[in-house]
């Protein structure tokens, strides 16, 4: 494969991933969860922060005022739309995730919807636009980062406005003072740093949108949106790693591998274990749900016998839908969510 170029190296060392063994938490810690900034990390005063809402009417709510609303907690899983980018080949260029661009949190806020109603939601109304404090040049474009939802998707009781993350004030990387929360689609919907929402009457075609995070095979394809997470499972590192190549060794016994798995689509329903490479498959344990929008636990008991092995998982959910063995290659690297590979070595 191509070498990490400069740039992506400088992408990476802003943008961190979570360190696969913090799947153990059910909750990820604030430190240890994924982080993707497009720009700049804004500057902003609490005090003097505003959300300015339009429909057919205009309001705007402070920090304190948005407190004010009826309080929603959701424990939500995310995942960005690039993470397995680095797996493809040819690997596009971007944001070089491997596996780590996820994680789980505690989020507190108010819900979108009474807002959007006071606001008033005209008939004529397609979209709900959502703009971000952040700005940058991407695609030769100036611009502040913006993304919409369908009104009926807006409309959801659980998309939030979200300013707590795990029992604190979001953090500056995670866009405080106030974030939109979209449980169950991939994290660049959920806009930091969010300064306005509007109601549209023509769909949003800005870049973020009609350029960005869309399934093409080819520049000149319109493609498809990325939206809902596809199912993915992924192990907790088993054993110990070797420091340059992080290659797993363990010692020959029973082992109790566990994971977590996840879907925007649907429930996770089954999830299944390979210690041969894929050649057999068998199923692993679950453990109960979290919630609707958070990953599920998952646990398989192996007999490592000495000797070089390759673990795989991989999730199925309540629709159907299930992780490809082969990596679903497109122009930018969304949605990879190929069966994850793990060799160890026993001894």
């Amino acid at each position: 494969m191509e070498g990490i170029s400069l740039e992506e190296l400088q992408l990476a060392a802003r943008n961190h991933g979570m360190p696969l063994e913090a799947l153990r938490y059910p909750v990820t810690p604030v430190g240890l969860h994924y982080l993707l900034i497009h720009y700049d990390v804004p500057d902003v005063d609490p005090a003097g922060w505003s959300l300015t809402v339009r429909g057919q009417r205009e309001f705007s709510l402070g920090l304190a005022e948005l407190k004010e609303r009826p309080r929603i907690e959701l424990t939500v899983t995310m995942e960005c739309a690039g993470n397995g980018r680095a797996q493809l080949d040819p690997r596009p260029v971007s944001q070089p995730w491997l596996l780590e661009a996820v994680g789980t949190a505690r989020w507190a806020g108010t819900s979108l919807r009474p807002l959007l109603e006071e606001a008033g939601v005209g008939e004529s109304a397609v979209e709900i636009l959502f703009t971000g404090l952040d700005r940058g040049i991407e695609g030769g474009i100036e611009q502040r980062y913006q993304r919409s939802l369908t009104v009926d998707e807006a409309l959801r009781d659980d998309v939030m406005l979200a300013y707590e993350m795990n029992g604190g004030p979001l953090p500056p990387q995670h866009g405080f003072p106030v974030r939109l929360l979209v449980p169950g689609w991939y994290g660049m919907t959920s806009v930091k740093w969010l300064a306005e929402v509007e109601v549209l009457d023509v769909p949003f075609d800005g870049y973020q949108q009609s350029m960005g995070y869309r399934l093409r095979q080819a520049e000149d394809e319109e493609g498809t949106p990325v939206q809902w997470i596809v199912p993915r499972s992924l192990f907790v590192p088993p054993g110990i790693p070797e420091f340059l190549t992080r290659a797993r060794t363990v010692e020959p016994d029973e082992h109790v591998v566990q994971g977590r798995a996840w879907s925007g689509l649907a429930p996770v329903a089954a999830v299944e274990v390979s210690t041969d490479g894929g050649e057999s498959w068998a199923a692993a344990e679950l453990d109960p749900e979290e919630g609707r929008w958070a990953w599920r636990g998952w646990r398989f008991r192996w007999q490592a016998e000495p000797g070089q092995h390759v673990l795989c998982s991989r999730a199925r959910d309540e629709k159907g839908n299930e992780q490809p063995v082969d990596p679903p290659w497109n122009l930018g690297g969304y949605a990879n969510n190929a069966v994850q590979i793990v060799r160890v070595a026993v001894s």
